[in-house]
């Protein structure tokens, strides 16, 4: 028994590697499964294109600045200025396939950056302006709103926003019995002086 169990370590250790000898090279198992992934099909192909090109499309409207940033080739620039200027639907199309076909050798991952910085800038400026308009309601209807927004915003020039308070509050009474409030300047103002403060506060 202890001649077998010798021999079995003596043929587990001799035992040959996985894998096979070409052109007078050793191929590893890795290098056969890699070999055995073969080209993109033509489906994974038409998804990439795909992709680009609606990439392509969202440039249209991205920013100057996220755009200068990412440094895209004169070409696909010059690409996108005229397809801007292109009303016709069906030279439209073609247009953009043809900025598809320039972004192909592109990154797309800082495009893709941009893009959602853009998206999510509009997002936020959205929440804002939200805000902006509840804060403003609040503090027109309620005066204790006045002192949790200055305690929240103390450098808000306390005396200014009061006074627009009171004007807001005498314009929003109606001349007639059933009329909706108006709102006036004084109305807007505070929208305005909210929305300036929520602005500049510091990101979290």
């Amino acid at each position: 028994m202890i001649l077998t169990a010798m021999n079995n370590k003596t043929i587990k250790a001799n035992k040959a590697p996985k894998g096979y000898w070409s052109n007078g090279r050793f191929v590893k198992p890795e290098e056969i499964a890699a070999e055995e992934v073969g080209p993109p099909s033509k489906t994974q192909l038409k998804a990439e294109a795909d992709e680009k090109q609606a990439l392509g499309e969202a440039l249209l409207t991205l920013r100057a600045d996220l755009m200068a940033r990412l440094e895209l080739p004169d070409k696909l620039l010059d690409a996108l200025a005229q397809a801007k200027r292109i009303t016709n639907f069906e030279g439209k199309r073609r247009q953009m396939q043809f900025i598809g076909k320039l972004m192909r050798p592109l990154d797309s991952e800082p495009i893709r950056e941009a893009i959602n910085e853009q998206l999510n800038g509009s997002a936020q400026l959205t929440l804002t302006l939200h805000l902006a308009e509840q804060w403003r309601d609040k503090l027109v209807a309620s005066d204790d709103t006045l002192g949790s927004w200055l305690t929240a915003h103390p450098d808000t020039d306390s005396q200014q926003l009061r006074a627009l308070i009171r004007q807001a509050r005498k314009d929003a009474v109606p001349e007639k019995p059933g009329e909706a409030p108006r709102h006036g300047k004084p109305y807007r103002e505070i929208f305005q002086l909210v929305r300036q403060a929520l602005t500049q506060e510091p990101e979290e």
